[in-house]
């Protein structure tokens, strides 16, 4: 099954797509959120073949974490670390 989500920007359309396919198993996930997102340049000596870094911050009612991808594609690395911050987000809650 295939699911689709759009959004301002493809890190935002990724996250809507993410939510769409896991919140009927998680509902869990409607509280966790992104309040962060930074991109870093590993090797700036690459110029537009480098590597980047994507911080996301994410929260949900009680605490706040980090995740990191890194990735010479910049949705890739945001990917990494947005399924990460849910991956994290829905195992915290697990081990109440």
């Amino acid at each position: 099954e295939y699911t689709v989500g759009e959004g301002d920007g493809p890190v935002n359309a990724l996250d809507n797509a993410i939510r769409k396919a896991l919140l009927k198993f998680h509902p869990i996930l409607s509280d966790i959120r992104l309040t962060d997102y930074k991109v870093r340049i590993v090797n700036p000596r690459e110029g537009t073949a480098a590597k980047v870094m994507v911080l996301i911050e994410s929260s949900d009612k009680e605490k706040i974490w980090r995740t990191v991808g890194v990735s010479e594609n910049i949705i890739d690395a945001s990917a990494h670390a947005l399924v990460d911050a849910i991956e994290y987000g829905l195992k915290k809650v697990s081990k109440v």
